[in-house]
């Protein structure tokens, strides 16, 4: 509704680089949907001839993430900033959907997020860890390196003290040395 505060939920690389202003940022749960890696980026994390991938929702499952409280003064840019960032090939479908905000007490709010468009020639699909592991280890695009993709992902969800075992066995087959923790990040 106009006039009202947004709630963004971030699942990526909006979990350590939202780029926009926020007044609360909460662990939230959304249901239905999983995180993976399951877009294949020629822009943002690789190039056409070495494409990356980066992170989608899918169908399925439930993901844990980050969930932004926009002011309602700062929605119009925010979401203008979100399409242009989030939208740039047209893989991810902007949607509102119910989200769980995982604070005390537990609450369900509406929140936007971007969800895969499957239908879209950039989704991958499901695709086995040494393929994953193949497309990020060397590709590189305007956001920089696939693989700082991945650690940045790792590193914020174990933060939140969520653990992803696939994300980690993938950052394991790519990086074996930034696998290991330190002191609640990952060593590089």
């Amino acid at each position: 509704m106009a006039g009202d505060d947004l709630w963004v939920f971030g699942y990526g690389s909006l979990m350590w680089r939202p780029g926009f202003r926020h007044i609360e940022q909460v662990h939230a749960r959304l249901r239905g949907y999983h995180r993976c890696f399951c877009i294949y980026s020629t822009h943002h994390r690789g190039r056409p001839a070495r494409p990356g991938l980066v992170l989608g929702l899918d169908r399925g499952w439930s993901c844990e993430g980050i969930a932004y409280r926009v002011a309602a003064e700062h929605v119009a840019e925010t979401v203008a900033y979100l399409r242009a960032r989030e939208q740039l090939s047209g893989v991810y479908r902007e949607t509102m959907v119910p989200l769980e905000l995982m604070t005390e007490p537990r609450r369900e709010t509406p929140a936007m997020t971007y969800i895969v468009e499957r239908a879209h020639p950039s989704y991958a699909g499901r695709l086995s860890l040494a393929r994953q592991a193949h497309l990020i280890r060397n590709a590189e695009g305007t956001s920089g390196p696939n693989l700082d993709y991945l650690v940045n992902t790792v590193r914020h969800l174990r933060a939140l003290g969520i653990r992803e075992r696939d994300l980690e066995r993938l950052l394991g087959l790519i990086a074996p040395h930034a696998a290991q923790l330190s002191d609640g990040g990952l060593a590089t």
